[in-house]
């Protein structure tokens, strides 16, 4: 009897053999990631193209990523950026940090993108004293229990029209559990509630199935 999780990596494997190229940068970049111990929290490949086409369909000239692990979704958002366009990424740790550095540079992209290391609500403070261009799109994909925090950090370093992206808001189904303990869950579920009610704010939350699992991710986007 074939399993909910078999089918749902039959499905994946299908689109992303169909529907993206193979491609050995990104292929390294996930082989190299796991020989540095990374965990295994990268984005599925379908939602990295995702990703991708979302930026382009933006227009994005400025990306700022909240959570790099090994820079495989930095890639993959790199890739939609012109030639004179600029994505900052922070990663907690030292050593993704540096495994991302290495993945960047061999798929060519380390010209336009920049990886900040330390915890993100300090690099975020910075960001905004630095008072730079506004961000285009935002893709949160760090620890789920600053989650409002972050969504918060976006509002105020985007524009109207910018796009907010947030990952792993089902919470393996716990999401909708309004008592739940989990930090993770009640980050998360801060976060959807300010995308509920926030006057600059317009967004929605989908739910997928997939090699990784349950899960899914919300859109916001910036109002005038």
């Amino acid at each position: 009897m074939t399993t909910d999780k078999q089918l749902w990596d039959d499905f994946d494997a299908y689109f992303t053999a169909l529907l993206s190229s193979p491609d050995e940068v990104l292929t390294a970049a996930l082989r190299d990631s796991k020989a540095a111990g990374l965990p295994p929290f990268h984005v599925a490949p379908n939602l990295g193209k995702l990703l991708q086409l979302l930026a382009q369909i933006q227009g994005a000239r400025r990306i700022l990523e909240i959570g790099t692990l090994g820079g495989y979704s930095t890639i993959w958002l790199a890739r939609a950026l012109p030639g004179d366009g600029r994505l900052i990424t922070l990663e907690y740790e030292a050593k993704h940090a540096e495994v991302a550095r290495r993945n960047l540079a061999r798929a060519g992209l380390d010209g336009i993108t920049e990886v900040r290391v330390g915890p993100a609500l300090e690099s975020l403070p910075k960001l905004a004293e630095e008072r730079t261009e506004p961000f285009d799109l935002v893709f949160i994909d760090a620890d789920k229990v600053d989650n409002l925090h972050y969504v918060e950090w976006a509002l105020k370093l985007t524009r109207p029209g910018s796009l907010i992206v947030l990952d792993n808001v089902v919470r393996v189904g716990r999401v909708t559990d309004a008592g739940s303990d989990d930090p993770g869950v009640r980050g998360t579920r801060a976060a959807l509630e300010l995308i509920a009610s926030h006057p600059k704010l317009s967004g929605t939350a989908v739910q997928t199935v997939c090699s990784k699992g349950h899960d899914g991710f919300a859109l916001a986007r910036v109002a005038g």
